[in-house]
């Protein structure tokens, strides 16, 4: 039997793009039943300054964007592409810009139970921010989100706790930076094909498809 296809995926559990792009490349593999693969998410942060406690949503928002009424358009435009994909962007509802290296730490361990229970516990963390409006930097939230996943919560809210694999996830991050990763959802096909962006399922099955023969490497962009 042959290896499983790897795809390496640097995603941030804010970053509502990354929500739609997991669909996709989920609705990709779809296509292509006869595939076998293994999907690892890898951290990235869209803003490693935001403090552990995270910042106001509003207030955050405004200094970044500075046009409130911009924001608004662009998160009405996400809301009717997550309704086409299955996924409820409730942006009223979020009150906090949160930290996401403890949520980078805990997808970094649900991974040591399987690359479905780390698929499991991404995905509970993008419902309980863009869904649920919670903060996903609490770590009882994350607690949480780990338990509907499926995964030994107890055991990761102890190891929340502690500074395990703190380090490790900032030098992912800055790792993934310094190859060249811009912007996510990055999809990393057999480490040598990168498709950056949220795009359509039937891209991201060609690239499933180039991984798997013999092409030349090659990178899409959004």
């Amino acid at each position: 039997m042959s290896a499983p296809l790897v795809i390496d995926v640097f995603a941030d559990p804010v970053c509502p793009w990354c929500w739609v792009g997991k669909r996709r490349l989920e609705a990709a593999l779809a296509a292509r039943p006869d595939v076998e693969a293994t999907v690892r998410w890898r951290a990235y942060q869209l803003d490693p300054s935001i403090p552990p406690e995270g910042l106001d949503r509003a207030d955050y928002l405004e200094t970044k964007f500075g046009d409130v009424s911009r924001v608004r358009a662009m998160q009405d435009q996400l809301a009717a592409i997550g309704r086409d994909e299955g996924i409820a962007f409730v942006f009223s509802d979020i009150e906090r810009s949160p930290n996401t290296v403890d949520a980078h730490r805990a997808i970094r361990w649900a991974a040591e139970e399987g690359p479905i229970g780390q698929s499991a516990l991404i995905e509970r963390l993008f419902e309980a921010y863009f869904t649920d409006g919670e903060d996903i930097s609490e770590r009882d939230v994350i607690a949480r989100a780990a338990d509907d996943a499926g995964l030994d919560w107890e055991t990761l809210r102890d190891r929340l706790d502690s500074d395990e694999d703190v380090e490790a996830v900032r030098d992912e991050v800055e790792r993934a930076r310094a190859i060249g990763v811009e912007g996510v959802p990055c999809f990393i096909f057999e480490n040598k094909l990168v498709v950056m962006g949220a795009h359509p399922p039937e891209v991201l099955v060609e690239a499933i498809d180039r991984a798997l023969g013999d092409e030349d490497d090659a990178t899409e962009d959004s």
